[in-house]
């Protein structure tokens, strides 16, 4: 089958057939897809991507599917929203939130790669396939698997969210929780992938899986009138989503839809697994693996497979990484819920904190246009907010009782913005 796209090795350019494979035989490096640009320039162009579904799809032509591919999710177009109150409380003028928290079918942007991987699983004749997951991953791939027939097994860690799990096993998913961290359940999910037929998302079908993250790319230079922002914050796990965002930025200009422009890239990650904020900040060329100890499971990847190439990325744009603490995650989660009514997991809670603090330190300037994306929902990690809010007693129905609940809340909110000790 004739292909627009084709595997290449990212370091020594060995290109290969279309095939699920993901490590080059020459030098071990990882490979990546490369989408032949000059025949798109022929078909894509603003108007046709105009007139595609209102979905990630509208992006076919740039995606590693075959031509006739016909798609069964219709995963992204998900809302870029202004964020004029964050703005106003960090300390910004113009914020956006890219916000996948409602991403179809299950609500992280990972429904997007996962897109790409199982049409590409069909494609090579897998009538199983598999994922090792922090969560987010196990819940796509376990609903989209379920809609296209194929069987499933899926590797997660064992402290893994109960929200998260009970989100994969809904879809009839086999779950196999492993006694240990991710990098322990993703080395077995490659042991498992050579041993068995098996498209493994993450493992064997990767460089397909990975350019799905370029929608997200895609869809943020469309939806704000076909230009580039100035900067974009991106939570870091693997390191591939930060990478991609900028590698679609790079075809957009390379096909003439958007003015060329610098934008520069800002990691975030929290600082109990954070070796590509590390690698970023001592200006390392490598990445020093680390014991994830973190509530941000959904990033706790302590050797991130693409870690050098989110930090290369980084770098060359001019941006920075930062990380921050738990404390800091959950405060992110309510400043996002708080001023603009999102809802975001731990990992938006992480880039949330990570914006404030980059323009808290100028690293990034108020006026400048920047995008903050939000990569999963709220609703598969309340266990960390346990706690945090208190179950008021109930009142009678009655309008007298209404009155004097709402007079003591007054009260109290005087006595406090007075900065009264109301312990």
């Amino acid at each position: 089958m004739a292909s627009s796209y084709e595997l290449c090795c990212r370091e020594c350019g060995k290109r290969y057939e279309n095939q699920p494979l993901s490590i080059c035989d020459e030098c071990f490096s990882p490979l990546e897809v490369r989408v032949d640009l000059d025949a798109a320039k022929k078909t894509v162009t603003r108007e046709s991507i105009a007139q595609g579904p209102t979905n990630m799809w509208r992006y076919q032509a740039l995606l590693p599917v075959p031509n006739d591919y016909v798609p069964q999710t219709p995963a992204g177009w998900t809302p870029l929203v202004k964020a004029p109150r964050l703005a106003e409380r960090i300390g910004a003028k113009n914020l956006y939130i890219k916000n996948d928290a409602v991403c179809m079918p299950t609500l992280s942007f990972k429904d997007r790669v996962v897109a790409v991987a199982l049409a590409n699983a069909q494609r090579f004749g897998f009538d199983t396939v598999g994922c090792s997951s922090t969560g987010n991953l196990a819940n796509s791939v376990a609903a989209q698997a379920a809609r296209l027939g194929l069987k499933t097994y899926i590797l997660v860690p064992a402290d893994l969210e109960a929200a998260k799990i009970l989100n994969t096993q809904v879809y009839g998913a086999n779950l196999i929780r492993i006694d240990g961290n991710y990098d322990h359940v993703n080395r077995l999910s490659s042991q498992i992938a050579d041993r068995f037929n098996w498209g493994f998302v993450n493992v064997n079908l990767r460089p397909y899986y990975a350019e799905g993250s370029k929608t997200v790319g895609f869809e943020i230079a469309e939806q704000l009138g076909w230009r580039l922002p100035d900067n974009v914050v991106v939570p870091m796990a693997g390191g591939s989503l930060i990478t991609k965002i900028r590698k679609a930025f790079k075809e957009l200009i390379a096909l003439g839809l958007v003015e060329p422009k610098d934008v520069r890239f800002f990691g975030a990650q929290a600082t109990g697994c954070s070796p590509i904020a590390r690698a970023v900040k001592t200006g390392a060329d490598h990445i020093e693996p680390q014991r994830p100890s973190t509530i941000a499971r959904s990033l706790a990847i302590g050797n991130p497979a693409d870690g050098v190439y989110a930090a290369r990325a980084i770098r060359e744009s001019g941006g920075w990484a930062e990380d921050v603490s738990d404390v800091e995650v959950v405060s992110g989660i309510q400043e996002l819920a708080e001023t603009e009514g999102i809802f975001t997991e731990t990992a938006g809670g992480v880039t949330t904190a990570v914006t404030a603090r980059l323009y808290a330190h100028g690293r990034i300037k108020p006026e400048e246009l920047t995008v903050s994306c939000i990569t999963g929902n709220g609703l598969k990690t309340t266990d960390v907010l346990n706690g945090a809010y208190e179950t008021e007693q109930a009142i009678r129905p009655r309008l007298t009782d209404f009155e004097n609940y709402i007079n003591e809340i007054k009260e109290l909110n005087e006595l406090v913005s007075g900065g009264a000790d109301v312990r």
